[in-house]
């Protein structure tokens, strides 16, 4: 019992990881040109503050903003391959505080 739950953590802990991952490397393809440096007033990754406003108007827009475009952001925020859930953990990403 106790090698089947130290499996299950593992492949958890494992999924989790591959995910995050996943999700660096859509943003660092489709997004860091912008919210790295602020280009075109997007808000900066890690940057709690600029996106708190954003934020305040519910993931559901925010993804509507990022499939559709928004202002200068562009549609599908140049991420052609994305669906929607992938949307909303890149926009989950580059709201976090940065550490």
């Amino acid at each position: 019992m106790t090698k089947w739950l130290l499996a299950a953590c593992i492949a958890v802990f494992s999924v989790a990881a591959l995910a995050e991952g996943e999700v660096e490397a859509k943003y660092k393809k489709s997004c860091y040109a912008c919210h790295a440096f602020g280009a075109n007033n997007a808000p900066k990754t890690g940057d709690a503050e600029a996106w708190a406003p954003r934020l305040e108007k519910g993931m559901d827009t925010l993804v509507t903003h990022v499939r559709d475009g928004f202002n200068t952001m562009p549609p599908k925020g140049l991420c052609f391959d994305c669906s929607d859930e992938d949307y909303k953990a890149l926009i989950e990403f580059m709201a976090a505080p940065q550490q």
